[in-house]
């Protein structure tokens, strides 16, 4: 165990940590520990990874360093450098390295040095550009789950400094809150809130939301804390100064009472000249030039800073330079400027005294010594990803070798780091010389930088630098650089929302002259027929999209061709054209199938498109299927922005199918996508989609729902367009179940606009529903019957089940509101069972609850029973706590005991008999001529054996309640 100095001050935010510990693999399964610089999160990380050695735990420690913000996985390959070789290869994993452990492959980690100190990982990263990274999130899941059922009581991954970790280690750790794992596995971080990026933030704090994440805040020491166990026996008035100036920050107060030590006569706690940096930097003042020069290597080479590379950086000629390091490695360590940490490693004791290290080495100096470190790491094979960032770092203009290392790295961390990606192509475009000579490959590296900044989501800096590169492109250019750039360029306005702006570039690039190239025409067709039907009906582009397909055709491009199919049959299941959506639907996924997924890698986005294609054309199994692809394709290094549409459309599929918790992962993932893309209009779509799945799987009252629809239309803002219209109907939806009919029949409105043109023609007739039920329930029947007749004629023409269920309910709402709860129970009855010819199970479940409640107000108990136990049990088992709650509000009452033998008309004949009224008065209750009641009697009296009215009556007592 190792030894740690006492912890001052933290014993609340201690007990709660322990009772993690206490039982790992329940939730929470990660803690997020957030504080000021110097606060104590470090040191409370260090007691909690000591409690758990202490516990039994397996022990995992990495820290992120501001100096490595851009090698992708750094902060989990420094915590997995720790693993022990033989429990890696007692779990079947090839190799000592968490990339090759984990399946994962990412050059960034596999030959992290911190791993692998000579870089002879280097190998296992080979082909690294065709890994994809949501396989490594899924694989370093298997991997921890395995670890903690093999460490003895469980596994502890500390990850200290998060809010310096890159982009790539953010994700993994988002995955990894989304989806705890099912193992004793703790993951406890430790960062800079007001310096943390806004996505962890966001993860971290839905994961609070879900449980599955503790947050603990670090907040100043108190003034006894500081003074009687950092300081013990300060005179009063002197630590009364000091605490006050540090603000109960510990390392602050440590400092300045060390400043108080080393400034004899200072009467006050201020800082000397220089400020908190020349305090830390003071300690370095005794130490030779040699051993200076060993620590300033230390700082620059982070994690990285092994023997071997220290020698490298230090002694680069001399023939007793490791016996000279090894000395001065002693000194330091003696003087505690550095520790020892596992794989040979060293490290200055504290990232701030590192930071100010390095800050204080000369910029010339520091730039030789990343020169040495890069070449050192090449001599030793490490791959381009690792030498990246310290080549950047000695970079003092162009340089031809250093940009082919930078490209290199960009080129292997494509797929894996698209940001790390976009970083490093950004670093070679800054240093290229700005002529004539370069001006190609200048353009060539802005493309290429602009879709790395798509496929991770950056959509504004990848649309901005492609309107810069546009406007470059000199008037005769012929390279196929301009159809690409407005191609992908009005691909970003379109996630951003700004359709017409993408119609409009699409269109003055197909009206070029010279035309351009047949190939490149395909791929902006394919554009326009999916930017245009956001602005524009679909039957206005029509043509264009069939000339984009005939063209592919001719030019042999079937992907285009199933690309073009895709958006025609969207575009038709839209408009509801049900027929020519069929056929074109059929051609597409035909299309589709028969590609491979290398022919759809670059262009997953028809699978979506013909996904929501089916899912409107209720072939629920066929949209999952190609949601399924899709996602598989795009989790291999498709455009993250794609990831939300397949999500959505794969929740909704389990929305309607009634398999609620399943449907709520898909679009908290999709969530967490969407908020760090940067698009209003993408969020406020999958908001709504949260919404609609929120409004089945929440109990009645609960009011998540239509928060999320607030927070989406607030995202959509006043815009008209395909996706706000869907997010205003999902608005209505949600204020119905919230109670308030007026507001609801409002934002239906919003929707379609006065004539309800504006609804989702394949869809109307639900949508409709909100509209009929908000009408009856403010006691509107002829508005209600109005839109009830609306979704009838609509439900007619689309002859889609699901929305002929929604007319059928409209029309037993208007019936149930005037009075005929028979011919409004008949209604929903056939509702239920045209949702069930579609798979609809929710709507099904929905209809047949509803029509219980009438049936059994119709006086049929009976099958009021048979219907509510149905549908509950289709609603328990989706997890539909909407329809539970509705179902036991509704809950019927119990047929009453019956005479045996009697039929349900007989019974009641024979308790009004038993109640005292007579032949006449019998048929004037049950509206029946007295005849028939005397005719019912006679069958009574037959069936019962008995021979009198008072026997009859006393017969029929003992089997009423």
């Amino acid at each position: 165990m190792t030894d740690r100095t006492p912890l001052v001050g933290r014993e609340a935010e201690l007990d709660r940590l322990d009772a993690v510990l206490d039982g790992p693999g329940g939730p929470p399964g990660v803690v997020d520990l957030t504080g000021a610089a110097g606060i104590g999160k470090s040191r409370l990380l260090t007691e909690v990874c000591g409690r758990a050695e202490e516990c039994g735990l397996t022990v995992l420690r990495g820290r992120a360093t501001e100096y490595e913000r851009h090698i992708p996985f750094r902060v989990f390959g420094d915590a997995f450098a720790d693993l022990d070789p033989e429990l890696l290869r007692g779990l079947g994993a090839p190799g000592a390295t968490w990339a090759a452990s984990a399946g994962a492959a990412a050059d960034g980690i596999s030959a992290n040095p911190a791993v692998d100190p000579t870089g002879a990982g280097a190998g296992a990263g080979a082909g690294v550009s065709a890994v994809d990274r949501f396989a490594a999130h899924r694989a370093t899941a298997r991997l921890l789950t395995a670890l903690g059922g093999r460490t003895g009581a469980g596994l502890l991954i500390a990850l200290d400094d998060l809010h310096w970790a890159d982009p790539a280690s953010l994700e993994l750790l988002d995955h990894l809150v989304r989806h705890p794992l099912r193992a004793p596995v703790v993951i406890v971080v430790a960062r800079r809130d007001r310096q943390t990026a806004p996505s962890l933030a966001a993860a971290l704090t839905r994961g609070v939301d879900t449980g599955a994440v503790l947050r603990l805040d670090l907040g100043p020491l108190t003034e006894r804390a500081c003074v009687e166990q950092l300081a013990p026996g300060l005179p009063p008035g002197r630590a009364a100064r000091l605490y006050a100036a540090s603000e109960g920050n510990p390392l602050y107060f440590l400092t300045l009472l060390q400043g108080q030590g080393q400034g004899q006569g200072r009467s006050g706690p201020a800082l000397p000249p220089g400020g908190l940096g020349a305090l830390l930097l003071d300690e370095l003042t005794s130490l030779s030039a040699a051993q200076r020069r060993t620590a300033e290597a230390v700082a620059v080479l982070g994690d990285q800073a092994t023997p071997p590379l220290l020698l490298a950086l230090t002694e680069p000629a001399s023939a007793s330079g490791p016996e000279r390091l090894d000395a001065d490695l002693g000194v330091l360590a003696r003087r505690d400027l550095i520790r020892p940490r596992p794989g040979g490693v060293w490290s200055l004791r504290h990232p701030v005294l590192r930071a100010a290290v390095y800050e204080d080495t000369g910029p010339g100096r520091r730039a030789a010594l990343h020169r040495r470190a890069a070449a050192a790491l090449a001599a030793a094979g490490a791959p381009a990803t690792v030498r990246a960032h310290h080549v950047e770092r000695a970079l003092t203009g162009w340089e031809p070798e250093a940009a082919a290392v930078l490209l290199e790295a960009a080129e292997q961390s494509e797929t894996t780091a698209p940001a790390s990606c976009a970083h490093w192509l950004e670093v070679v475009l800054r240093v290229l010389p700005d002529t004539p000579g370069h001006a190609a490959r200048r353009r060539d590296l802005m493309l290429r930088r602009a879709r790395a900044l798509s496929v991770c989501g950056e959509l504004r800096a990848s649309r901005d630098l492609l309107h810069e590169l546009i406007a470059g492109l000199p008037a005769d250019d012929g390279s196929g650089v301009r159809a690409a750039a407005v191609t992908l360029c009005a691909s970003m306005e379109r996630h951003l929302g700004q359709y017409r702006a993408s119609v409009a570039l699409l269109r003055r690039a197909l009206s070029r002259r010279p035309a351009p190239a047949p190939a490149d025409a395909v791929a902006l067709g394919l554009e326009l027929g999916s930017s245009a039907p956001h602005a524009l009906p679909f039957p206005a582009v029509r043509a264009e999209v069939l000339r984009t397909l005939e063209l592919a055709r001719a030019l042999g491009n079937e992907p285009a061709a199933a690309g073009a199919l895709a958006v025609s049959a969207l575009g038709e299941a839209y408009e509801g054209n049900t027929a020519a959506a069929r056929e074109l639907t059929d051609r597409a996924a035909a299309c589709v199938d028969a590609l491979t997924d290398r022919d759809l890698a670059d262009q997953c986005e028809p699978l979506a498109r013909l996904g929501w294609a089916e899912f409107y054309l209720e072939r629920y199994e066929d949209a999952e299927r190609h949601a399924d692809r899709g996602l598989a394709i795009a989790r291999r290094g498709g455009p993250l922005h794609l990831l939300p549409h397949l999500l959505m459309c794969k929740a909704i599929v389990h929305t309607h199918a009634c398999r609620l918790p399943s449907a709520l992962d898909l679009v908290d993932e999709a969530e967490s996508i969407a908020r760090g893309i940067g698009s209003d209009e993408l969020l406020g779509l999958v908001l709504a989609n949260k919404a609609q799945v929120l409004i089945a799987a929440r109990p009645p009252g609960d009011v998540s729902a239509l928060a999320a629809a607030e927070e989406a239309v607030a995202a959509a803002g006043a815009r008209t367009s395909w996706w706000t219209s869907l997010v205003w109907c999902v608005m209505s939806y949600a204020a119905l179940h919230g109670g308030d009919p007026v507001r609801a029949r409002s934002a239906m409105l919003r929707a379609g606009g006065p004539d309800l043109a504006g609804l989702q023609p394949s869809m109307r007739p639900l949508f409709l529903e909100a509209l009929v039920t908000a009408a009856v329930t403010t006691g509107d029947l002829a508005g209600a019957q109005e839109w009830a007749a609306l979704a009838g004629r609509d439900a007619e023409r689309l002859g889609l089940p699901v929305q002929r269920a929604a007319a059928l309910r409209c029309a037993g709402q208007v019936l149930a509101g005037s009075g005929r709860p028979a011919a409004a129970a008949e209604r929903f009855a056939r509702a239920a069972e045209e949702a069930g010819r579609s798979g609809a199970v929710l709507w099904e479940a929905q209809s047949l609850l509803i029509g219980a409640s009438l049936t059994a107000e119709a006086g049929d108990p009976a099958t009021a029973s048979a219907m509510w136990r149905r549908g509950r049990r289709m609603a328990e088992s989706g997890g539909a706590l909407l329809l539970t709650g509705l179902a036991d509000l509704l809950l019927p009452p119990a047929p009453p005991p019956r005479v045996p033998g009697l039929t349900p008309r007989e019974h009641e004949i024979a308790t009004l008999v038993a109640e005292g009224l007579t032949t006449p008065a019998i048929a004037a209750r049950l509206y029946l001529s007295p005849r028939t009641v005397d005719t019912h009697l006679s069958h009574i009296f037959r069936k019962t054996g008995v021979t009198t009215r008072s026997a009859l009556a006393a017969l029929t007592a003992r089997h009423l309640p």
